[in-house]
């Protein structure tokens, strides 16, 4: 290859792998999806379940939990609990507080999922408790669309999380 041709050819690959993108390192993801403030005007998770449509914009507050597992793994979701329903103690019998097994029966109705999506509605293929700074039993504020599926079970596709202090 001629030197005079070169230059201009490797200008071009690099404009073309890196200069055009929008970056999705998870601190750029990270800093689109935590909200600094509480978002206003917040349902439980009951009233979320009751009365949210589907593909309605929507803000439901809720504690991670309702599994022995609430993360899901390779992409950045989570169920969350109504904040009405106490996480179970130790001495209870229950090693992991967060899957509330000492009211298993109470549980479907108080539960739902959260996907954090990117701007195009596609779920982050990230771990939410490194994009959001977030464990079990943390209490988040979701904003986003409601998702509902045949059995009626909400999904909350989220563009905005604010995350409570531990």
């Amino acid at each position: 290859m001629r030197c005079e041709f070169f230059l201009p050819c490797v200008a071009i690959v690099g404009l073309s792998l890196g200069g055009c993108s929008k970056s999705t390192s998870p601190s750029a993801a990270t800093s689109e999806v935590i909200l600094a403030a509480k978002p206003p005007g917040a349902l439980g998770v009951i009233q979320a379940r009751k009365d949210a449509k589907d593909k309605e914009d929507i803000v439901v507050e809720g504690r991670i939990g309702g599994d022995p597992k609430p993360f899901v793994d390779g992409i950045a979701a989570f169920s969350i609990v109504d904040m009405e329903l106490k996480p179970c103690a130790t001495e209870e019998g229950c090693p992991t507080p967060w899957d509330y097994c000492c009211d298993l029966d109470k549980l479907p109705e108080r539960k739902a999922l959260v996907k954090v999506v990117d701007g195009s509605g596609k779920p982050m293929a990230s771990d939410a408790r490194q994009l959001l700074g977030v464990k079990e039993l943390s209490t988040v504020t979701v904003r986003g669309k409601a998702s509902r599926d045949e059995a009626g079970n909400l999904t909350i596709l989220a563009s905005g999380i604010f995350v409570e202090a531990n």
